[in-house]
């Protein structure tokens, strides 16, 4: 997918297919199985299993970690809020127009090893910033 921000143009990729969400299930199942039990496994990028972020990372906005959105294309969008992410990459400059979060602006960001596009970084004036990561290009060995 190429987008245009300010003039510059972006190519992200974007799974042409769903995989078998049972066999990813079992792969993550069996992933967790050979880690410590004080080790917390990751959720990661369901294109090329890079680690994302921690479950720990959850968090809500507007009352709650998971939304539901459609982008001014008609594009709906399940997302899940994030303090912190590793392994990611971001495209274009912020920007506030058609921001899901109120005060807030956006940037996209993609997963840095396989260039999936995997969400938003929002990002307040005041400081405050967390992801909008798409349910279905991620896994979470939690759920």
């Amino acid at each position: 997918m190429f987008i245009e921000i300010d003039n510059d143009v972006h190519c992200l990729r974007v799974p042409a297919d769903k995989p078998d969400k049972k066999s990813e299930i079992v792969t993550a199942e069996e992933e967790a199985a050979g880690k410590e039990p004080e080790e917390e496994a990751y959720i990661v990028c369901r294109q090329c299993r890079q680690a994302i972020t921690l479950p720990a990372e959850r968090m809500a906005m507007q009352g709650a970690h998971q939304h539901t959105f459609a982008n001014p294309h008609g594009i709906v969008f399940e997302i899940g809020c994030f303090k912190n992410v590793t392994g990611c990459g971001y495209a274009g400059a912020a920007t506030d127009e058609f921001s899901w979060f109120a005060g807030y602006s956006w940037r996209i960001c993609f997963c840095s090893m396989c260039l999936t596009h995997l969400g938003w970084l929002f990002s307040s004036n005041a400081g405050d910033a967390f992801h909008a990561l798409i349910l279905d290009r991620i896994i979470d060995p939690g759920k």
